[in-house]
């Protein structure tokens, strides 16, 4: 799968997060305010995720060839990648 620019400008982005978590971690911050920021980058994680999910579904459901037992086998592979975000 192509890993587009959009997709590595969030991963710099939440790496560039938690640089910042561990400086606010160093610093004695407020735990609730390093939660906060945990939290956005889970989220942020979490997007870049469901974004190659659903571009590698769309990918082995367009481009899936062989016979129907090897087409199933890739759509069950990219669906599972579904669940394991969930």
């Amino acid at each position: 799968m192509e890993c587009n620019q959009k997709i590595r400008n969030r991963l710099k982005r939440s790496e560039g997060q938690m640089r910042g978590i561990l400086k606010m971690m160093e610093e004695g911050k407020d735990c609730q305010d390093i939660i906060i920021q945990l939290s956005a980058v889970r989220s942020s994680i979490d997007k870049v995720m469901g974004l190659m999910v659903a571009e590698n579904l769309l990918q082995t459901a367009e481009y899936a060839t062989g016979t129907d037992e090897e087409r199933d086998q890739a759509v069950s592979e990219a669906v599972n990648l579904v669940v394991k975000t969930m």
